[in-house]
């Protein structure tokens, strides 16, 4: 909006823009620029500032200078040496140039004053406006301390939105040309608009320098530090006598000739000490090198354990520690035979498979004693990067060899025993698939030259002896399983439990509780009660547990009362362990119609399943119940098939089937139960309730049938006949196909049971059937 146009001397300014309310003091020493201010000191004393665009300007006319400027009032002047005034002044308005009169003495400008537009902002607008460039101020204060001392309190006093907008780019010290934009901002919009973007940008830019400024200190801190002590170092040196320390890389060439190691491996780390040696010491890239070169020179590339290689000594170490297990014991005594005789360091990958608590770990360092061998443990469970094995590039940040280089540097010799413990329970996601690294260090012909991806030179495994552990050989990929010796560490007999327990596990337990033998003695009795009634295992880890709890009761006991001993009997076991944990379901009294047992495997060894059989009216479907699994339904869904297909040789009805429902349950129904070994179980309870023929209570079973009748073979039977020995079973029906295995159980487990060999139902039901 125009207010009038006037007619007023004009000053150019060079590198500044003077605001409304703006207090400035310059210097002029322009011919036409002093007669301007002298021209202004006869009138009113204001006169136009207009700032150039250029600088460098000396003699501007119109077109150089910015359009709108401010009229100013001249509050002070002061005559200094060389024709130069000091002019003080305070800005008043603004106004827009229209003309300019350049031929005069002087610069005469006609302006009209600019009066600001804000009709469109309401009270509510100019209020937030307000605030919110409070705030903003106040995060400015915080990014600027020295002036949010001296000039926030002002700013934070202002009421008025043009005021507040035009004495923020006064007084946080901006350059002219965004003072010259908030100046020709004659809407209070625009101008709220500029001095936000300029006050964002200014904090950001002070976060990001302190940022840089804080990093550039830490570094010049830390070089400094590393300069100070290194002078210091080598001031406490000269006091010594010791001028003449050698420098780390001398100290690495001084390790390298005493390596034990191959001329390619040699060469490969003295160019990395070389390259070592050019680098400044404390640059990153020295510090990743000297890590590497710690790494390579601590490996045992060619250091050797000299091995025990008496096989008298090493089976009385095996038997010592171990009771029982026989065929791994067999295996280790045949390796080590070949080993003496062949006088070859060629090892094969044993992987010993059983339940938990079977002493698979403990076997391993058995072995290693007995071989006189360092032994290393690598656990591999739920390990997913590839990395873990191989190890990471060392141009990463942060990396690091694999286990298998980490193990043989921990054992310090080339040829220990190294565990790889859990087995089958890696995996795989995007970072790789840690069993196919496994692949390379399991494999007799590619572990001759192992590449760690961070040591980069060939490491020789050969001479590695491998032992690896699992629970069960399915999770186990087939080409790593391919690349190992599977040996069954399979249960162990109530008669191998108590024998464990009496000789390691009773005397272990007391140690560990600070007992002596005169202070507390636990009776065989007692030992085979818990054994029996308070854990149901194929290993002894629980039973340890039993134990311990025990002597810790005794402990206690026998500090209350000191003059006697404790002697933990098979009659005062309860007051110790409580009531029993584990009952064991026995055979059945009488022989009954539909009522069948079956012999399972479960990981914590065999047990018995009931399978019932009813049959009543309806439609002619199959009712199964007991939590049963895929295969162990199809195996049913055989069964019945078997049992329609020979109705007629026991005179069932051909409708039979059609009017009649059958409803299949295994009992503890919160259980899940699957398995290819239930078949003839279900087939003989199926065909016993359909003929209404009893069944012998004191036979248990086992085996998978086909459509034919045919009983296949099926596995776990060392648990199996432990289970049917455990329910007092007289009799067990086993395929025919699996005598070998029955050949290989000891008397102790098969004593007492007639064992029966199936090659077809039609012997199952002659055995199975109450002869009527």
């Amino acid at each position: 909006m125009v207010d009038k146009t006037i007619t007023m001397p004009v000053i150019a300014l060079r590198g500044m823009t003077v605001l409304p309310k703006m207090m400035l003091h310059f210097d002029i020493s322009r011919t036409k620029s002093i007669a301007a201010v002298e021209k202004a000191m006869v009138g009113d004393q204001k006169v136009c500032l207009v700032t150039q665009r250029n600088s460098e300007e000396a003699d501007p006319g119109i077109e150089d200078l910015y359009q709108v400027g401010t009229v100013a009032l001249i509050k002070q002047l002061v005559k200094l040496p060389n024709n130069v005034i000091r002019v003080m002044v305070e800005g008043v308005e603004r106004v827009e140039l229209l003309a300019l009169d350049s031929e005069e003495p002087m610069l005469v400008g006609e302006v009209e004053r600019t009066l600001e537009s804000d009709d469109s902002l309401d009270y509510i607008a100019r209020q937030a406006m307000i605030q919110i460039i409070q705030e903003k101020l106040e995060e400015y204060g915080k990014e600027n301390p020295r002036i949010g001392k001296e000039v926030l309190p002002n700013l934070m006093a202002l009421a008025d939105l043009g005021e507040l907008l035009d004495q923020i780019a006064v007084q946080l010290s901006w350059d002219y040309r965004v003072r010259q934009q908030v100046l020709e901002s004659a809407l209070l919009e625009d101008r709220y608009a500029l001095v936000m973007k300029q006050m964002i940008t200014e904090i950001e830019v002070t976060k990001v320098k302190r940022e840089l400024q804080s990093h550039v200190k830490e570094r010049i801190d830390k070089n400094q530090k590393d300069y100070i002590l290194r002078e210091q170092l080598k001031v406490i040196r000269e006091e010594l006598g010791e001028d003449n320390p050698l420098s780390d890389a001398d100290e690495y060439f001084k390790r390298l000739k005493a390596l034990k190691a191959d001329k390619e491996t040699r060469d490969k780390i003295q160019k990395e000490i070389e390259r070592f040696k050019a680098m400044p010491g404390g640059s990153q890239e020295a510090n990743v090198v000297r890590m590497y070169l710690e790494t390579v020179l601590e490996l045992p590339w060619k250091k050797l354990s000299r091995d025990n290689n008496s096989i008298i000594h090493a089976e009385e170490i095996l038997n010592e520690d171990h009771y029982g297990l026989e065929k791994v014991k067999e295996r280790i005594l045949e390796y080590l035979a070949v080993r003496v005789l062949t006088k070859k360091g060629s090892s094969p990958i044993i992987c010993l498979v059983g339940p938990p608590g079977t002493g698979k770990t403990s076997i391993a360092r058995s072995v290693a004693k007995a071989l006189n061998k360092e032994y290393v443990r690598i656990s591999l469970g739920g390990i997913r990067d590839e990395a873990e094995i191989r190890g990471h590039r060392k141009t990463y940040v942060g990396a690091m060899p694999g286990r298998i280089v980490e193990a043989l540097r921990q054992a310090g010799v080339s040829n220990p025993l190294m565990l790889l413990d859990e087995i089958d329970k890696v995996s795989r996601d995007y970072k790789g698939d840690t069993s196919s690294a496994l692949l390379e260090v399991l494999d007799s012909e590619q572990n001759v030259k192992f590449r760690d991806h961070y040591v980069e030179i060939p490491i020789d495994l050969s001479n590695v002896l491998f032992l690896a552990t699992a629970n069960t050989t399915t999770t186990i990929p087939g080409p790593l399983l391919d690349r190992m010796e599977v040996i069954e560490v399979n249960s162990y007999t109530e008669n191998e439990k108590f024998h464990i327990a009496k000789n390691y596990l009773v005397r272990k337990q007391r140690d560990k509780n600070g007992l002596k033998e005169k202070q507390v003695t636990v009776s065989d009795e007692a030992l085979k009660k818990i054994i029996h009634h308070y854990t149901r295992e194929a290993g002894v880890r629980n039973l340890e547990r039993r134990i311990g709890a025990v002597f810790r009761k005794a402990a206690r006991e026998f500090l209350e009362d000191e003059t006697r001993a404790v002697r933990i009997t098979e009659s005062n076991l309860e007051r110790y362990l409580g009531k029993e944990k584990v009952l064991f379901e026995d055979v059945n009294e009488e022989d009954q119609v539909g009522i069948v047992r079956g012999l399972a495997w479960t990981s914590v060894g065999g047990n018995t399943l009931q399978i019932e059989v009813n049959v009543m009216p309806g439609k002619g479907t199959l009712q199964m119940t007991g939590q049963m699994g895929d295969v162990m339904k199809e195996s049913a869904q055989t069964a019945l098939s078997y049992v329609r297909s020979v109705c007629p040789e026991f005179k069932i009805k051909d409708d039979y089937f059609e009017k009649h429902d059958i409803h299949l349950h295994i009992p503890e129904g919160a259980v899940p139960k699957d398995g290819p070994s239930a078949g003839i179980t279900m087939a003989t309870a199926m065909l016993s309730a359909v003929t209404n023929r009893k069944v012998n209570a004191r036979v248990a079973m086992t085996g998978e049938i086909t459509l034919r009748g045919r009983v296949l073979p099926i596995g776990g039977l060392k648990e199996k006949i432990l289970a049917a020995r455990m329910a007092h079973v007289e009799k067990v029906l086993v395929p025919e196909r699996n005598r070998p295995d029955i050949a290989e159980l000891s008397e102790e487990i098969t004593g007492g049971l007639e064992i029966i060999y199936a090659k077809d139902m039609q012997e199952v039901i002659k055995e199975a059937f109450v002869q009527e």
